[in-house]
C-alpha cells in the first residue's frame, strides 16, 4: 500500500476506534510521518497496552516485546508504542492512548500549546500540525540528547519550539492547552499559572510502586479545564503507566498518592474538580498537598 494511503488509514482507525472528534487531530495523524521520529529500522514495538500488571525491574523486564520483520515505514502505523530507548523502557507512546489525551484537549489552528516530555518529537509534531503555521507549540524535554533530536526533527516546523530543560522554566507564557506526557505526582505551579481560562490540561499523576521498574508509574490520567485564578475542574480520563517525570516529582507526595489510588475507583472516580485556595485537608479531598488539591467537593 502507499504509504500515504496507509498513514490515512492508521489516521482514519484511530478516529473510528478511539472515538476522535477533532478532525484537525486526526488529519495530523494522516499527514505527520511516524518513521521519521522513530530512528532507523528495524524497531522494537511494545504490541500490547502499557497498563499492565507486574513490571519487572531490569531493562525490558516483563514487557511483550518484539522487533518488526523488517524497516518497512509501514510497520509504524500501529496501534503500537516503539522503544526510543529499550534498555530505559523509554517508549514512544501508543497512538490509541495519545490520541485520546490530545483529542480532549480540542486542539484548533492558531492554538498555543505546552507539550512535556516531547521524546524524539513525534507527538509533538502532530500537536504542532493539529494546530497549523498559526499555532504555537512549546514542547520541553528532560533528556539533552532527545531535545536536540527532537529539535532537529521539528526544524520544518518553524511555529515548534524545542527546549531542553524539566517544565519549570515556563513562566510567563499563556497556552490554551498543556499535554504533560510523563508521570509526575504533581501539576507544577508554572504549569497551573500558564493554562488560559477554558484552557485543558492533560495530567498523568502516578505513584511508583514495588516491583515496578523505577523508572515507571501507575496512576491516572486527569483533565483539568481551568475556571479563574483558582478554580479548575478535574476529571479523571483513564488509568495508565506511564514512564515517570525527570526532575520534577516530589518523593514526600508519591507515598501519599499511592495510599489515595489505592482507596479505589469510587474515591478518583468523584473528584471533580482541583483546588489551588489554602484550606484544610477533609473528607472530599482525594489528594490534598501543599499547593493544590483534588477535590470531590
Amino acid at each position: 500500500m502507499d504509504l500515504d494511503l496507509r498513514r490515512r488509514f492508521f489516521a482514519e482507525e484511530l478516529e473510528a476506534v478511539c472515538k476522535l472528534r477533532s478532525p484537525h487531530l486526526v488529519n495530523a495523524f494522516a499527514t505527520v510521518p511516524r518513521e521519521r521520529y522513530l530512528g532507523p529500522g528495524p524497531w522494537t514495538v511494545l504490541a500490547e497496552t502499557p497498563y499492565m500488571p507486574g513490571l519487572g525491574s531490569g531493562p525490558g523486564a516483563g514487557l511483550p516485546l518484539q522487533v518488526t520483520p523488517d524497516a518497512d515505514p509501514g510497520r509504524t502505523y500501529h496501534n503500537i508504542a516503539v522503544a526510543i530507548d529499550p534498555a530505559r523502557q523509554l517508549f514512544n507512546g501508543q497512538p490509541g492512548t495519545l490520541a485520546v489525551w490530545l483529542d480532549a484537549l480540542n486542539l484548533l489552528p492558531g492554538s498555543h500549546v505546552l507539550h512535556v516530555g516531547s521524546g524524539l518529537g513525534y507527538y509533538t509534531a502532530v500537536i504542532g500540525q493539529a494546530v497549523g503555521s498559526s499555532g504555537r507549540v512549546v514542547a520541553f524535554e528532560v533528556d539533552e540528547a532527545l531535545a536536540a533530536a527532537a529539535k532537529r526533527n521539528l526544524a520544518p516546523m518553524p511555529w515548534v519550539d524545542v527546549r531542553y530543560g524539566d517544565s519549570s522554566q515556563v513562566n510567563g507564557e499563556t497556552f490554551n492547552a498543556i499535554m504533560i506526557n510523563a508521570g509526575a505526582t504533581h501539576p507544577l505551579d508554572p504549569w497551573l499559572n500558564a493554562l488560559a481560562p477554558r484552557g485543558r490540561m492533560i495530567l498523568p499523576l502516578t505513584s511508583t510502586m514495588p516491583g515496578m521498574a523505577p523508572t515507571l508509574g501507575k496512576g491516572l490520567v486527569f483533565l483539568v479545564t481551568r475556571q479563574d485564578d483558582v478554580s479548575f475542574d478535574a476529571n479523571v480520563l483513564s488509568v495508565v503507566a506511564v514512564y515517570s517525570a525527570v526532575g520534577i516529582r516530589d518523593d514526600r507526595l508519591n507515598s501519599a498518592l499511592g495510599k489515595a489510588l489505592m482507596a479505589g475507583p469510587a474515591q478518583w472516580q468523584a473528584v471533580k474538580r482541583l483546588r489551588r485556595d489554602a484550606h484544610e485537608a477533609s473528607a472530599g479531598c482525594w489528594f490534598h498537598a501543599s499547593t493544590c488539591c483534588l477535590s470531590s467537593v
